[in-house]
């Protein structure tokens, strides 16, 4: 299922809760309870995973460390570090309504620092070759340290993707629902092997892989379909009711 975790196309909420709306609690309170009881779906977390792209891979990523017991899988396609809209001083403002205690809180780097080690948690990384290593269909191996988000699920019914996000709220139009493509934490393929290494010192399994192409949705779509057999393994095949 595709999931708005915005409200409206100009709305960049980064899938935190803020000003700009509670989009997290969205997500996780709403959404999520709702696929599980209208479509009879699995409520264990080993059968949802979370894929998006640009803000959405971002948004996959901080919904899976914060909620292991919610997500067990997740392919950030092109994220970013952490939730951002500008410099760290402009996000807390504008994402947080100024509190560095908010900030922390959706900060996937900080989170996984606090959290206890994973123990059934797996990430797939994706990026385009013009802002990291390797080339086309090249991916880094296992723990390597070398944009719109979807819940997705199994269970009766088939898995769910969403690509959320909006536009700018000022300032350079972004893509994929990003407020500055590519702005402040120097490029999404750094920002993906920070994360793929600092996930596996915390027990996630995860793997780094670049695809051609720029910050484009046919590179989501790409990156999507590469992951999508991968995904299906990880959060289960459902079986006939």
């Amino acid at each position: 299922m595709l999931a708005d975790s915005g409200g409206s196309f100009n709305n960049d909420t980064e899938c935190v809760n803020g000003p700009r709306g509670n989009a997290a609690d969205h997500l996780t309170k709403d959404i999520r309870p709702y696929v599980i009881s209208h479509f009879s779906a699995s409520a264990s977390a080993a059968d949802w995973g979370v894929v998006g792209f640009s803000m959405g891979g971002t948004c996959a990523v901080d919904l899976a460390v914060m909620h292991p017991e919610l997500f067990s899988s997740f392919e950030d396609i092109a994220g970013d570090e952490g939730p951002i809209v500008g410099t760290k001083q402009l996000t807390i403002k504008d994402l947080y309504g100024g509190s560095q205690a908010a900030w922390a809180k959706f900060d996937p780097m900080t989170v996984l620092a606090a959290h206890p080690r994973y123990t059934d948690t797996a990430g797939w990384f994706d990026n385009t070759t013009s802002g990291g290593p390797g080339g086309p269909g090249r991916s880094g191996g296992p723990n390597n340290r070398g944009h719109g988000g979807t819940v997705g699920r199994q269970g009766g019914h088939q898995g769910q993707h969403h690509h959320g996000g909006a536009m700018s709220r000022s300032g350079p139009m972004g893509f994929g629902g990003r407020d500055i493509p590519g702005d402040g934490m120097g490029g999404q393929a750094a920002d993906a092997q920070k994360l793929c290494a600092a996930a596996g010192k915390k027990g996630i399994s995860c793997t780094l892989h670049y695809q051609p192409g720029g910050h484009t949705w046919q590179l989501a779509a790409s990156a999507f379909s590469d992951a999508l057999p991968w995904l299906a393994t990880h959060v289960h095949t459902p079986t006939a009711a």
